[in-house]
């Protein structure tokens, strides 16, 4: 299957991301958001990620050039129904995620494959309100994009062997490493990744340690580039709260439960990075543990 034109369904840090990583092996890319405002942050994310790639010798200035040239901004989702892929990269919600591939519906291809970059919510499931659930598969990103080597592909119970090594071939002309992924909640590295993060979150709860001690204690006790909290902020809490949901609604097992203190720092808009406070304080000059 020769896949030349890929449609990316949000612009926010994963969306980029995707859209810069597909635009520098050559492919020809869409990206839609829902708004003008949300397109053109995107694309700056993009031009700035690929400057940081030249400036550290990773990308010449003639591939980041012809990179970019290959990126369109598409306002409307129809304007991607043509391409031969389409990734869907919202946030990490079923419903939002249903409606924009009902969105799509009308306008795909006949023989455009469909992706979902969910960290956690079944494939099955996505693929089963859609026309094509035999042409549809996961296909996680992690962050950030440019630099992380992995990609889970994840099959449907549907999803045909043609879809899938057609996938496969996506992976390594990206030049990334896939794993696969059996569709259960969370598939590998959330599955294991997320609950860690919990449990950091439950040893802060409990008085155990310190936001600094726990971070310090993993990144020096267990060779962690990037302490459990920090990392946490990092992905955002209200996406690690999501997955833990997905975790313990769909394993029914009570080592799931999400902390309540996690819960407490979602309620509160305290979502990490992205909002200037987290686990860790980032509106000063250097990050300040917030307990």
């Amino acid at each position: 299957m020769d896949i030349r034109t890929v449609g990316v369904v949000g612009a926010g840090q994963m969306g980029s991301g995707i859209a810069h990583v597909f635009a520098l092996a050559g492919y020809d890319v869409l990206i839609n958001d829902v708004s003008q405002e949300a397109l053109d942050r995107g694309l700056s994310n993009i031009a700035a990620n690929l400057d940081r790639q030249v400036s550290r010798g990773k990308v010449s200035e003639a591939d980041r050039e012809a990179a970019f040239d290959r990126i369109r901004a598409a306002p409307e989702l129809a304007a991607l129904g043509p391409c031969d892929l389409i990734v869907e990269s919202a946030t990490e919600n079923e419903e939002i995620k249903n409606k924009i591939f009902a969105g799509l519906a009308p306008h795909l291809g006949e023989r455009t494959l469909l992706a979902s970059n969910t960290s956690s919510i079944s494939i099955t499931r996505l693929a089963s309100h859609t026309d094509r659930p035999e042409r549809f598969m996961g296909l996680h990103f992690m962050n950030p994009v440019p630099v992380m080597q992995l990609v889970e592909l994840i099959r449907g119970i549907a999803t045909n062997e043609e879809t899938y090594k057609a996938l496969v071939g996506v992976v390594e002309r990206l030049g990334k490493t896939h794993s696969t992924a059996e569709d259960f909640p969370a598939f590998i590295v959330n599955r294991i990744l997320v609950p860690m993060i919990n449990e950091a979150v439950y040893t802060l709860y409990e008085g155990v340690g310190s936001v600094a001690s726990i971070d310090t204690s993993m990144k020096l006790g267990a060779n962690h580039p990037m302490g459990p909290l920090e990392l946490a902020d990092f992905i955002g809490l209200d996406t690690c709260l999501a997955i833990m949901h997905v975790l313990h609604d769909g394993l029914a097992d009570t080592k799931y439960r999400p902390c309540p203190l996690l819960v407490k720092y979602v309620e509160a808009g305290w979502l990490g990075r992205k909002t200037k406070r987290g686990f860790y304080d980032y509106r000063g000059e250097t990050p300040v543990p917030t307990r």
